[in-house]
């Protein structure tokens, strides 16, 4: 190999620091200043190493840890560095908790990204015990595996979010405690309501029977030529069984309502099929008030309950005539849309504006200050209220005070008119009376109700027969058949009065006309009633209503001794 030239090895002595002797004496002071710089600046990574707060450490992934710092064996639970040097030779069985497996995916990782930071684990220490570390791992490269990591203790993050988890768990437990125990008590409650409806309807059902025996037989005395003290003695009973009557329709409504046990069964009507009934119902009734009921009924068909919404305009109709002292009072109808508004108007006393709204509340009634003055309780218009938002009805109020009010309820239209015999549901006056001398047979299961009914059906000239089932409906008749029955629809031992009129049809061999009548005002009885298709009066019987149902029935039927009958 030739020898450098002069030139050559002079450059290199200077390049190198070892020139001349001059030269080597003017460079000294600056190379000892870079060795001082050097030196400082490795004692200052050395502190740093020795006391930084998170684990540093130097290890080869094939060999095991090189080098440690302080923290890191304090985490790790070792005494010094060199314990933990000495100890962890094997990463994969003394350091990771994932062993070889996890100590894989680590080399694979590097060895495609030379860093994986963030990386969170667990690593053993010395007692056998684990830690959460998050780590940052650099491979160094030309260093055949060398790896640097940076170690933070996440421990008490990781019980901070186990016991945060746990509590979520407990509270979402405690919510499910705490949902299940409102769930039983809200299905104690609705069965402790739903017992209390079923009370309410058994109650009102035996209430109902002597009320209707009374009420019978306070119709009677009415009728009665009495002396003037006898009749308002008389009078008197009849309001307060009609108070009484009224208070426990509204209460069995009410609680029915309140438990959506009522569901509407919507159908095609015309409107004079129900209006009609009702202008029957109030025309003697507006007359005892001293007032003119007028009625407006244009030829439309609405889709409709035909109950319920009977329930509403009776309401309206009867506010009116309680509270209006002398004019009119004016039932009709007027097309708006695709819907029908259904009017009725008085010329009363009328209702202050600040109080519209107050009228629908419960066991309000306005203007009545004295307990004298109060008819019933205040229900009608809250159970109006809660039926017509069952069948999405609108319901509007119009008042002047001192001139009048003005009840109206939207009824969606039909598209089509019903075909039905509209005489079939208004009685229609007929020539004479077509109740004398006619033999009526009268099925109930409470003789109270049988002599009141006999009594009043009597004063009428009827000739009455009564029995409590079957077998004695046969015997009192004696061979011959009755020209109408009434019958109560449950009697003794789960027998109805249907089943025996039906009976007595088949053994006289024609079609006797039948009126159910009924105290069990429940909607599985009314469906049932509605598929007998005969007339169906409910307890206590409205002697007018029951006159005109008879009268309808046997205005067309010759008696049996015109027939020649035996």
């Amino acid at each position: 190999m030739p020898k450098p030239s002069d030139d050559q090895q002079q450059a290199l002595t200077q390049l190198l620091g070892f020139g001349s002797h001059s030269a080597r004496k003017s460079h000294y002071p600056e190379l000892l200043s870079r060795l001082e710089e050097l030196e400082a600046e490795r004692n200052r990574y050395k502190w740093l190493f020795e006391h930084a707060v998170h684990g540093i450490f130097q290890a080869s992934l094939q060999e095991g840890i090189r080098a440690a710092n302080p923290a890191l064996a304090r985490m790790l639970g070792y005494d010094s560095p060199e314990d933990a040097l000495w100890a962890l030779t094997d990463l994969s069985h003394h350091l990771f908790i994932g062993g070889e497996e996890e100590l894989l995916q680590i080399r694979h990782t590097l060895s495609s990204q030379l860093g994986l930071f963030g990386y969170e684990t667990r690593l053993r220490r010395k007692d056998g015990s684990f830690i959460d570390v998050m780590m940052n791992l650099l491979l160094k490269p030309d260093e055949d595996g060398l790896v640097e990591g940076f170690v933070a203790d996440i421990t008490e993050r990781k019980q901070a979010q186990q016991r945060l988890l746990q509590l979520n768990e407990q509270l979402e437990q405690r919510v499910a405690e705490r949902t299940c125990e409102l769930r039983e008590a809200r299905d104690a409650a609705e069965a402790a309501n739903l017992s209390k409806d079923k009370y309410l309807a058994a109650a009102s059902h035996d209430l109902l029977q002597p009320l209707n025996a009374a009420r019978l037989l306070i119709s009677t005395l009415c009728e009665r030529d009495l002396p003037c003290a006898e009749r308002n003695l008389v009078l008197r009973a009849h309001q307060a069984l009609e108070g009484a009557e009224d208070l426990l329709t509204d209460l069995l409504d009410i609680s029915k309502l309140d438990q959506s046990a009522i569901k509407p069964d919507i159908d095609s009507y015309g409107l004079d099929e129900v209006l009609l009934p009702l202008v029957s119902e109030f025309q003697p009734v507006a007359e005892a008030a001293g007032l003119q009921l007028v009625h407006f009924i244009p030829r439309h068909a609405i889709q409709t309950d035909f109950r319920l919404l009977s329930r509403i305009l009776r309401n309206f109709l009867s506010n009116a005539c309680r509270y209006t002292e002398r004019g009119r009072v004016l039932l009709g109808a007027r097309k708006r849309g695709g819907s029908l508004r259904i009017e009725v108007w008085d010329t009363g006393r009328g209702i202050a504006q600040d109080q519209l709204q107050s009228i629908f509340l419960e066991f309000n009634q306005l203007g009545v200050e004295r307990a004298a003055e109060r008819r019933g309780v205040g229900l009608g218009l809250a159970i109006v209220e809660r039926i017509a938002k069952m069948l999405d009805y609108r319901i509007q109020v119009r008042s002047q005070p001192g001139r009048g009010s003005v009840f109206s309820i939207e009824v969606p239209l039909s598209e089509s008119m019903p075909r039905r015999n509209l005489e079939a549901l208004v009685s229609v006056p007929q020539l004479g009376d077509p109740l004398p001398g006619r033999r009526l047979l009268v099925l109930d299961n409470e003789l109270s109700i049988l002599h009141s009914m006999a009594a009043l059906l009597g004063q009428w000239g009827c000739e009455v027969l009564t029995a409590t089932d079957r077998a004695q409906a046969i015997a009192v008749l004696d061979g011959r058949a009755p020209e109408l029955i009434l019958a109560d629809f449950h009697l003794d031992q789960g027998t109805t009065g249907w089943e025996v009129a039906q009976a007595l049809r088949e053994r006289f061999g024609e079609a006797i006309p039948v009126v159910m009548i009924t105290a069990d005002r429940s909607d599985q009885c009314r469906k049932q009633l509605q598929g007998l298709g005969v007339p169906v009066l409910n307890k206590p019987v409205k002697a007018g209503k029951m006159r005109a149902v008879l009268s309808q029935l046997l205005a067309g039927r010759a008696p049996i001794k015109e027939l020649g009958g035996t």
